[in-house]
């Protein structure tokens, strides 16, 4: 099933985009669409030059988006410049063309990375703590880099402190909810005031650091090291990128889970080595972390009908992320 953001391409769509972006005397020797992703429409195309490349086309205008999700083709090409030029030893995607069109809309072509996702090789059974080792440190290179602002660009939820800017962000999806009519746990008043009752451990945050947010298992790229052992080698799909806390980075790359339960994997391990300090027993960090896994799993459930998900086309995503946002509202409901 895909998304109602993705616009749905065929082959001549995707030679028409690569002309726009390359010129017209590259040729498209075959291309194939990529599945993993909700938002963009994704394809694979090799050129006539033998260069492997992905095309990301941003949704309709016409298609409603959540509030933080305005722009986000755009943000991720200037995400890749940054990265490149600041941040150059995190394997991301280089940049070839950002284009937009009235009728074509936004979009960008990159430079394909060779690999098999992380959550393929987890499926498959594969040895992938080096992997994940080198997702840490990648991360950790990304966290050295000073941003302007809290929270995202482009004119959306920001502010002059991370406490701002992350309420901001949490309002911005409750709004979002009310739009689109989800069924909370709770009432958004109530989820509100949780955030607002802890949010005073935000302000421990005194730098904005670059921060890739989408670092789940399918996002990340690996290939056979030397040794025969899977490698990272890259790390895709900046587009959500935003300036704040690190600590919310440990989030996704271990969604469903919760970092200071597991202080010795991998991930965090490669990101300690790295030089990103993870002070896991200090309570005002847990109660960090706590409000990061709450943003995500708002953000999970409040972008599902945006995505067509329903309870009845995806049940258990549905009923998990349910138990979950109870699981930390309960949290943060403590004294």
């Amino acid at each position: 099933m895909s998304s109602p953001t993705q616009r749905l391409l065929d082959p001549d769509q995707v030679r028409r985009y690569v002309a726009a972006s390359l010129g017209p005397d590259v040729t498209v020797t075959g291309c194939a669409p990529l599945t993993g992703g909700g938002f963009a429409a994704v394809w694979s195309a090799t050129l006539d030059d033998g260069r492997g490349v992905v095309l990301k086309v941003g949704p309709p205008p016409e298609v409603p988006l959540l509030r933080y999700e305005r722009g986000m083709v755009a943000a991720e090409a200037r995400y890749l410049r940054l990265v490149a030029a600041r941040a150059p030893e995190v394997p991301v995607p280089p940049l070839l063309h950002h284009g937009s069109d009235p009728v074509l809309g936004d979009w960008l072509l990159t430079g394909l990375l060779a690999g098999r996702t992380l959550h393929q090789l987890t499926v498959d059974g594969a040895p992938v703590d080096a992997v994940r080792a080198g997702l840490g440190a990648a991360l950790a290179a990304l966290h050295r880099v000073d941003g302007d602002r809290y929270g995202y660009d482009g004119g959306r939820a920001a502010g002059a402190t991370w406490r701002e800017a992350f309420t901001a962000m949490v309002d911005d999806l409750l709004a979002d909810a009310t739009d689109w009519a989800v069924p909370l746990p709770v009432p958004a008043g109530r989820m509100r005031e949780l955030v607002h009752r802890h949010a005073a451990a935000l302000d421990a945050v005194r730098r904005p650091a670059l921060l890739h947010f989408d670092g789940w298992a399918g996002n990340v790229l690996a290939v056979a090291g030397p040794d025969g052992m899977p490698r990272l080698n890259g790390l895709v799909d900046g587009e959500r990128h935003l300036y704040g806390d690190p600590l919310l980075d440990l989030v996704s790359p271990l969604i469903f889970r919760r970092a200071e339960d597991e202080p010795d994997d991998a991930f965090l391990r490669g990101y300690q080595a790295a030089g990103g300090p993870v002070p896991l027993d200090e309570a005002g960090v847990r109660r960090r972390l706590g409000l990061y896994r709450l943003h995500l799993y708002l953000l999970m459930t409040v972008e599902m009908p945006s995505r067509g998900i329903t309870a009845d086309n995806d049940p258990g995503r549905v009923a998990r992320l349910a138990e979950l946002l109870d699981r930390e509202l309960a949290a943060l409901a403590e004294p």
